[in-house]
């Protein structure tokens, strides 16, 4: 076999390793386009795709010869100070999982096996007449020019993301200004490398309060938060004298996904509840007792509303017999169990929170395809917040149990939702209006009661929920409406 076909044979390799490498690590796992820090990385990996793009087609049928060879060996070079560049890049923004490791170390020794073949060959090439000259490879070819146009899309969306990323640093409606009381507090976060914990330490670092995080991966967790941050592991890490004032709990296992087996709600109940139980344990044993517990709930605790029902759901309003109700039952009284060890505890029954990352770029997927409308029978209410206004919630119930000391301990709920609840029909209408996209597109709601069972009364069925209590105590909201919500993050 020829040194040719062989690299161009490890370029199919490269190909195929390629396309798993993007789609896995960096769309699904990794989800580098919705990451801020992750700009400058987007922007190399366009270069680098466009570069490799221009490689497999032009490789695939063609033998570039004379002054055409200098020109491959300059993209070479180029692709390899990109790829060089790329790893300082990820080694200073993020901690690369183990098989991105793997990945990426296979990637460079096939790349620079085939590039050193394929260098080995120019002199020859440039000895003759500068042309590109066609020399197909059957259904090497074909592959080859495949994997050329796939790459190429591949460096668009990345351009693509990189841009939007750049615009949204430019015009960021995230309110940094955030107060969370009169002097710095000591805060223990679980569930900071969550959606909604990002965003939460990004405003108390912001504020210049001091925070220790509770996580299952302590070197990730400390790479995210550039090291402002002390992580621990277990509460058995948190020194009994160490003070800590106020404990936000958002830990849980993400409950849209895996169908809802045994299994997969032992899994659910155990990362909420046993993560909250071991909490209350370090509060009942530690020498100065925080002054607030708020821990995170669901409006999953009202259980399924019939479907033209439209009343309002209250704190005060019953739980059902429904797993997604029982959950949020034990999990918010695995934290008022802190009230007999001398804490307040306010618990946070969280509708849909919008943002740029969380369930919402899934909702608005079928809805930028054109293929937003009714999900089911889309009359079933769908309650929602803002996340900026959530963050803000929290921030509000410290501030004010800062103004209100005193001695009786206590346990509250409150709904963490809009004043406007929707229905999804007109979730979809309004999302479609804002993005100027069509919206009469109805899905029907038994293949998904298929695939995902008692989970999809997530998506088919609803609630109506009032912050009632938010607004009693006199939160104001900075996106009442679902209209407005929209409008900042599109």
């Amino acid at each position: 076999m020829n040194t040719y076909l062989l690299a161009l044979q490890l370029m199919a390799v490269q190909g195929i390793m390629g396309a798993f490498d993007t789609l896995y690590h960096h769309e699904l796992t990794e989800a580098l386009p919705k990451h801020r820090t992750a700009r400058k990385e987007l922007s190399i990996h366009a270069l680098r795709s466009m570069i490799y793009a221009v490689l497999f087609i032009g490789l695939s049928s063609w033998q570039w010869s004379g002054a055409w060879s200098l020109v491959l060996l300059g993209l070479f070079g180029v692709e390899i100070i990109l790829t060089l560049w790329d790893f300082v890049i990820e080694d200073k923004t993020r901690l690369l999982p183990a098989s991105e490791r793997v990945t990426h170390t296979v990637l460079a020794i096939n790349g620079g096996a085939f590039i050193a073949l394929l260098v080995i060959n120019t002199p020859d090439w440039f000895a003759v007449a500068t042309a590109l000259t066609w020399q197909p490879h059957g259904y090497l070819s074909m592959f080859l020019a495949a994997c050329g146009i796939g790459v190429g899309l591949s460096g668009l969306r990345d351009a693509l993301a990189a841009y939007k990323l750049g615009k949204v640093d430019e015009q960021d409606g995230f309110d940094m200004n955030i107060n969370f009381g009169k002097e710095a507090k000591n805060f223990l976060v679980t569930g900071a490398t969550g959606f909604i914990g990002q965003q939460l330490i990004a405003a108390l670092l912001a504020d210049g309060q001091h925070v220790t995080i509770l996580t299952r991966n302590v070197k990730q967790a400390a790479w995210k938060f550039d090291g402002k941050v002390k992580c621990i592991s277990n509460m058995q890490e948190l020194a009994l004298s160490h003070h800590i004032d106020v404990i936000i709990n958002l830990a849980g296992a993400r409950i849209l996904g895996w169908r809802w087996s045994s299994k997969r709600k032992a899994v659910l109940r155990n990362s909420r509840v046993n993560t909250t139980e071991a909490i209350v344990s370090w509060i009942a044993n530690a020498e100065n007792k925080p002054d607030l517990l708020l821990s995170a709930s669901a409006i999953g605790y009202y259980g399924i509303q019939e479907q033209g029902d439209d009343t309002e759901l209250t704190e005060d309003s019953p739980s059902q017999s429904i797993f997604m109700s029982t959950l949020c039952q034990e999990w918010e009284a695995s934290a008022q169990a802190a009230v007999e060890k001398g804490v307040d505890v306010a618990c946070m029954r969280f509708g849909l929170v919008l943002g740029k990352e969380g369930a919402l770029p899934m909702l608005m997927l079928p809805i930028k395809l054109g293929l937003g409308g009714s999900l089911g029978s889309g009359k079933q209410w769908l309650s929602w917040i803002h996340v900026d206004d959530l963050i803000r919630a929290m921030a509000h119930l410290i501030n004010d149990k800062e103004k209100n000391e005193n001695n009786t301990n206590q346990s509250a709920i409150y709904n963490f939702t809009a004043p406007e609840a929707v229905t999804q029909k007109r979730f979809s209408q309004i999302a479609a209006k804002i993005i100027h996209r069509p919206c009469f597109f109805p899905t029907p709601g038994w293949p998904m009661r298929l695939v995902l069972g008692e989970q999809s009364d997530l998506l088919l069925e609803g609630q109506r929920v009032a912050p009632t209590r938010l607004l009693k105590n006199g939160f104001g909201f900075s996106y009442p409406t679902l209209k407005q919500a929209l409008e900042s993050l599109y």
